[in-house]
């Protein structure tokens, strides 16, 4: 799920790049890290990194800032999917290798992680993290070109899954997007200078950019001061375009453009679908979203069905977002901590309540419980998003079929272990015409098709 950013041509590079992984701070909070650099300074061929635990705003600050020079710069929020929950697995990962110093970050997952680490290891490689991203650290150290950009080329091609990575050696950034496009990443102009790449457009306004377009499957870009604008290498462009429809669903923010479609747009429509599926059946008083996710899919069904949107819910913002804490112990207490109903709203109301997607359960459990206790009448809820079946082991972090909910019980099981009064999902049918037709949008969560192999 995590978030990348690079910045190339402009001085202000750290201060940019601190500034776009804030605006896609939804997308991890577990570290956060910046490398910078020199891309046109003969003397200072160096690399400046500085990570730590955290939110973005309680890492960076001035005395990072100082450290952090140069016009080039590459970040990460994290949140893990391989790996530990350790400052030694934050990003960017930093090392010297024959051709100098490279940092690299990455978002994604690859599937193939643990053979080319085996293999590795038993060349004589010393792995210093638990992180696939360390793989590619070392397939370019060992490779024998003589040039950084032929040593990606040969390493990336020994990789599968899903991937963005953004790579800074002492002069220039290396874009990469996996053959199939399955994670998010765009291109942007600074108005103040030199480009931005980026997980999320969400950030592009912050920084005062504009949006130039996405990174194409299977393509690398190549930003240096040999051009005025980056060169463009396709190293694979066989492959389907398969972007992952979990980033409509949930991921991205929903002022995000990914892949020319409209976050907001979609999960609006998703809403409208669950609404149709209702039509004449339900008998509510009112529409609330469990925010913040569920709040476009609520608004489409109160718009579809004619029942009142209501913010039954009040989410607490300093409270970061449930599904990605590392443990259910944590996502258990951070429920609590995060929404609070509104008793004098929802007492003796029947209720009808939009979430994205329901994964383990417990959640939703909770959240039924916690409007009953507040006198809710009847909780009828309704999923934005068909019922998770499969890991997904492309950058969700669902690694067991049985800690997802909706593989080991039915459906009418499920509704009776939340508790609520009636349950239903979003078809895979309606979730395509919401997003659209025009891809093959990755569904592996919901149709088992592991494409990439």
């Amino acid at each position: 799920m995590c978030a990348i950013v690079g910045i190339y041509g402009n001085q202000d590079a750290s201060k940019l790049a601190s500034a776009a992984l804030f605006a896609m701070q939804h997308r991890g909070h577990e570290a956060t890290g910046i490398s910078s650099g020199h891309s046109n300074d003969e003397d200072s061929k160096k690399i400046f990194t500085v990570k730590g635990r955290g939110f973005v705003r309680d890492v960076f600050d001035e005395e990072a800032f100082k450290i952090l020079k140069g016009d080039m710069a590459i970040g990460h929020n994290r949140y893990s999917t391989a790996g530990d929950d350790s400052i030694f697995d934050a990003q960017p990962i930093q090392a010297k290798y024959k051709l100098g110093e490279i940092s690299i970050v990455h978002n994604g997952n690859l599937i193939n992680k643990d053979e080319v680490r085996n293999r590795l290891i038993s060349e004589g490689s010393i792995f210093q993290t638990g992180m696939d991203t360390e793989n590619l650290i070392h397939l370019i150290a060992k490779s024998s070109k003589d040039r950084l950009r032929d040593r990606i080329v040969k390493s990336v091609k020994k990789l599968k899954g899903a991937y963005n990575f953004i790579i800074q050696s002492r002069s220039k950034l290396f874009v990469l997007r996996d053959p199939h496009g399955i994670r998010p990443l765009s291109i942007g102009k600074l108005k103040s200078g030199g480009w931005i790449i980026a997980s999320e457009t969400c950030c592009f306004d912050l920084v005062d950019a504009t949006f130039v377009r996405d990174v194409k499957p299977g393509e690398m870009l190549i930003f240096s001061d040999e051009t005025p604008e980056p060169e463009s290498i396709m190293l694979d462009d066989t492959q389907e375009f398969r972007p992952c429809a979990f980033e409509y669903i949930y991921f991205a923010r929903p002022d995000s453009i990914i892949d020319g479609k409209s976050v907001y747009a979609t999960r609006e429509a998703m809403g409208r679908a669950l609404a149709k599926k209702d039509q004449d059946m339900l008998d509510a008083d009112m529409v609330i979203p469990v925010p913040d996710s569920g709040v476009p899919s609520a608004l489409g069904y109160s718009k579809q069905s004619g029942i009142p949107f209501e913010l039954g819910i009040i989410r607490n913002h300093y409270v970061g977002r449930t599904f990605i804490e590392p443990t259910q112990a944590m996502r258990n207490m951070k429920v609590k901590m995060k929404l609070s109903p509104m008793k004098s709203l929802i007492e003796g109301k029947k209720l009808v309540v939009i979430d994205d997607s329901i994964v383990r359960g417990t959640t939703s459990k909770r959240i039924v419980k916690m409007l009953k206790d507040a006198g809710a009448k009847e909780v009828h809820f309704r999923v934005a998003s068909p019922e998770i079946k499969f890991p997904c082991y492309y950058g969700i972090d669902t690694p067991t079929k049985e800690e997802l909910i909706n593989a080991v019980k039915t459906k009418d099981e499920v509704c009776k272990y939340i508790e609520a009064d009636t349950l239903e999902y979003l078809s895979i049918d309606d979730l395509r015409d919401a997003i659209g037709r025009d891809r093959n949008y990755s569904l592996v969560s919901f149709d088992g098709d592991y494409f990439v192999k």
